[in-house]
């Protein structure tokens, strides 16, 4: 544990990238959207503004999946620390990261409900389909959003590191196949709307699930390449 603790604090040596750069985007994101809201004209709307730009933060957690492994990896190789110490290390760090994240966006939510919407009638954070849900279900899906791209990332930089471009553009390829042979067997049984009844009727709890056992999947593959790559 005390190897797991210091792979972690082994990230930190660069705050900026971990913990500076998601609260400047959150910050930005937020402060560009209540501009937008304040030059729309209130008379010129009905019903309450609505913004995507909160999760503006989440997609940088992508990169920083690509980078907790690119920028540190080999250094921590040069080190002497094995892979599942890496891998514990960096995981952990990122899971305190994003569970931090989560219940910031739910405060968030809170005052954006008790403010009116920041006083714009706006739903930024506290977004109606989220928003409705029990406190913990709230937090656990923004959670399970976040760890589910910084996954994402470090599964694809596991991937270059273990088999470079060529393995990278394959598993790119074969996921774009796989796709495009559910659309086509959803297509071939005429199942678009049951397809769509589904969707609709999946609650956050149960799409938090969903998401979670992707999670789940990447990060025993991550695992798995990790444990073959050379820097």
């Amino acid at each position: 544990m005390n190897r797991v603790i210091k792979v972690a604090r082994m990230q930190l040596i660069n705050k900026w990238t971990f913990l500076g750069i998601p609260m400047v985007i959150l910050v930005a994101a937020t402060a560009f959207t209540f501009a937008i809201w304040a030059l729309i004209p209130r008379d010129a709307v009905e019903g309450p503004m609505f913004s995507g730009a909160a999760q503006a933060p989440m997609w940088y957690f992508l990169a920083l999946g690509i980078q907790s492994l690119t920028l540190t990896f080999p250094f921590s190789q040069a080190m002497s620390v094995s892979r599942r110490t890496f891998y514990l290390g960096t995981l952990g760090l990122f899971a305190l990261i994003a569970l931090g994240y989560s219940v910031l966006y739910y405060l968030l939510g809170l005052v954006e409900t008790a403010t009116g919407g920041w006083g714009f009638n706006g739903q930024l954070f506290a977004l109606g389909w989220i928003a409705g849900n029990h406190p913990l279900v709230q937090i656990l899906f923004y959670f399970v959003a976040m760890v589910l791209l910084f996954m994402i990332g470090f599964w694809c930089a596991t991937v270059y590191l273990r088999w470079k471009a060529t393995g990278l553009l394959s598993a790119g390829i074969g996921f774009a196949v796989l796709v495009l042979g559910l659309l086509a067997l959803v297509a071939l049984n005429d199942a678009w709307p049951q397809l769509g009844a589904w969707f609709a009727s999946m609650q956050v709890l149960g799409l938090s699930i969903v998401l979670g056992l992707v999670c789940v999947a990447l990060a025993g593959g991550s695992y798995l390449t990790l444990r073959r790559a050379t820097t």
